[in-house]
């Protein structure tokens, strides 16, 4: 019988519940796989808490997660692109991964290339593609641009830290620690600020002379986002990807953006990115190629068993981890 981590009711790191969960057989255009390996990521506790987040959590019960890779087990009728025994790897809902077994839909799954690691790409998936997005198209950074990355040292920090000094970017980055400060340098960025003891606003005028940085990758929320939006140029974006402050306060469209000098806010979110099937392979092909090439690299330093998935996301909201977290089946 497989088993999970199974929610009865949304809240903290406890209503986990490592349980026997059944899994059907797979309905026509699903997989079903066993996973390897499963990337743990703080829109997690979202789903776990019932934090809003624009992906949909099921009513209770419930198995959240959306990264993992597996062997395929069992194909259901009219999949014709993937076979038993093939190593599969996905990275965006439907949820469920918190599991030995699951099901998943055929179009949504990625074959993978042979000579990667199961356990960089379940960590590197859903973080590595979000990443995708959030630096070729939510703002396409250009060699020369100065960007402030929030939560750098964390595993999203970490990938875009990487991936936008390859790019040829100048990285800003806030931390809350010194040991993260120095996560951060090594992974690429140029001026790690720790916010406990400097204005990242200021850093930002300083580095850029006064003018602002091109887009701010705001992971923060409701403690940062207003100073975000001073942290830019005229014209300048705020991506506003993940909120683990707390949701922020309503922007005023007049006053936060057209007054600071037209500026372009969005919350944007990978399933939007990746909806068409052509969109979901190019980004994962680009993905794969960084890995392959080197210029990315999860930085897995939490290794947790899945029967402990509690601990981990425990650890997470702690706000003391440095780089990836993964889950062992």
């Amino acid at each position: 019988m497989n088993k999970a981590q199974v929610i009865r009711q949304l809240g903290t790191p406890e209503v986990m519940k490592w349980e026997e969960w059944p899994v059907p057989d797979p309905l026509p255009g699903e997989v079903r796989l066993r996973h390897t390996a499963i990337g743990v990521n703080f829109a997690d506790t979202y789903h776990r808490g019932g934090i809003s987040h624009p992906w949909k959590v099921n009513e209770p019960p419930v198995v959240i997660g959306f990264e993992g890779v597996g062997i395929v087990e069992g194909v259901g009728e009219g999949v014709l692109n993937f076979k038993i025994g093939d190593k599969v790897a996905y990275g965006i809902p439907p949820l469920g991964s918190y599991s030995e077994i699951r099901n998943y839909p055929s179009d949504k799954l990625l074959h993978m290339p042979v000579g990667l690691d199961d356990m960089q790409v379940a960590a590197l998936l859903m973080k590595g593609m979000t990443a995708h997005y959030l630096l070729h198209r939510t703002y396409a950074v250009q060699a020369g641009d100065t960007i402030l990355v929030h939560a750098a040292a964390g595993g999203m920090g970490l990938i875009l830290c990487r991936w936008a000094k390859a790019l040829g970017a100048t990285v800003i980055g806030t931390v809350s620690t010194p040991e993260k400060a120095e996560a951060a340098r090594m992974a690429g960025c140029d001026y790690p600020v720790i916010r406990s003891q400097r204005n990242f606003v200021d850093v930002v005028k300083e580095v850029t002379n006064g003018e602002g940085c091109a887009v701010v990758y705001e992971a923060i929320g409701k403690d940062t986002l207003q100073d975000s939006l001073d942290s830019l140029r005229p014209m300048g974006v705020c991506a506003a990807y993940g909120h683990v402050s707390g949701p922020p306060d309503p922007v005023d469209i007049i006053q936060d953006l057209g007054r600071r000098g037209s500026l372009f806010i969005t919350r944007p979110a990978i399933m939007h990115y990746v909806a068409k099937r052509s969109d979901l392979e190019w980004t994962a092909r680009d993905l794969f190629k960084a890995i392959g090439d080197g210029i990315l690299q999860a930085n897995i330093n939490y290794q947790y068993p899945l029967k402990d998935a509690v601990q981990a996301h425990t650890a997470i909201e702690s706000g003391k981890t440095v780089g990836a977290a993964v889950l062992i089946p």
